[in-house]
């Protein structure tokens, strides 16, 4: 959006909204930054450009509810996004229904575009190693041209980066949620970390072997370097960068397009092809779905269940490619 002379929460019926999603639905500030973007996006689609709050939320009608929603389609958005824009809008009109400020709900019995059904990504096992392997490929390659200042610095990154991709592989935690862990979620002795993830909900993942021990040696090398690294009340962050600052999740990102393009991978991997395939892995070799859903942290079994298609995807792959009359 473009900048205003007024701020959303001006209008008392998103200021009390956002109130509501903070303390009674625990919503993350990213959640209500959202929820507020849309629900602003809305009232200037409705009353234009130049309007201003407070406003007239009760005079939106049905017409008005189903414009907001078809103009992104119209516009190339995808289903997702319309999707997320109706739920917001839904979810904002039924609050203030609750609240008895107005009777009817506009968005009520509307419906978003149905999304495409798109398999995730997933990397095969032998993909995974030769990524888990790059960083110290390149280190053990560049370090030479290094100077001794350099190398210190260049060293640390390679052994940070063998760890949180271990770790990403070995718990399947989103790359917000690694970046994030601290020395107090872990435990490296029983080999398992507390992830907390969306809705600042926790859930414990077990560490495999690899992971334990490449995170022994990047939390010994951070401490080091930086004994006296700023902590947090949960503790010190785990993954610091070259500053001693903590890692941030898009720094993370480019580092991995880095080491994709080391192991003969596309570039165009996200970090969530990890998760991906942590979870696809695991179904293959007999995981049951239950704890599969447990491990991702999902809300919905509905929402593990793609896995189960993308296995089936690949047994069909391994079918066609090996059996002589496929």
């Amino acid at each position: 959006m473009t900048e205003r002379a007024w701020s959303p929460a001006d209008d008392p019926r998103i200021a009390h909204f956002l109130l509501y999603l903070e303390n009674e639905r625990n919503a993350s500030r990213h959640t209500q930054s959202g929820y507020m973007n849309d629900i602003v996006q809305f009232a200037l689609a409705t009353w234009g450009p130049d309007a201003a709050p407070p406003f007239p939320w009760e005079k939106a009608d049905r017409f008005a509810a189903r414009r907001f929603l078809v103009s992104f389609q119209k516009a190339g958005l995808t289903a997702t996004t319309t999707n997320r824009k109706l739920s917001s809008l839904r979810s904002f009109y039924r609050f203030m229904e609750r609240e008895e400020v107005l009777g009817a709900n506009p968005f009520d019995g509307l419906s978003g575009p149905k999304k495409a059904r798109n398999l995730p990504q997933v990397l095969s096992v032998d993909e995974i190693r030769r990524l888990l392997e790059a960083p110290m490929r390149i280190w053990n390659r560049t370090q030479s041209a290094l100077s001794a200042k350099e190398r210190i610095g260049a060293e640390y990154a390679a052994v940070r980066d063998v760890a949180l991709l271990e770790t990403l592989y070995s718990t399947g935690c989103r790359i917000s949620e690694a970046v994030g862990m601290t020395d107090r979620q872990m435990d490296l002795l029983g080999g398992s970390v507390v992830v907390r993830g969306k809705g600042r909900k926790e859930r414990l993942c077990p560490l495999g072997n690899p992971a334990c021990k490449a995170l022994r040696e990047a939390v010994r090398r951070r401490d080091a370097l930086w004994p006296a690294a700023r902590r947090t009340p949960e503790g010190r962050r785990v993954f610091l960068n070259q500053r001693g600052g903590a890692l941030t999740s898009r720094s993370a990102e480019r580092l991995l397009k880095r080491y994709l393009v080391e192991a003969g991978l596309d570039a165009a991997i996200t970090p969530h092809a990890l998760r991906h395939s942590f979870a696809t892995h695991l179904l293959d070799a007999g995981a049951d779905l239950r704890s599969v859903q447990e491990l991702l942290g999902h809300a919905s079994l509905s929402t593990t269940q793609i896995y189960t298609h993308v296995s089936v995807e690949r047994l069909k792959k391994a079918y066609d490619d090996a059996h002589p009359r496929a």
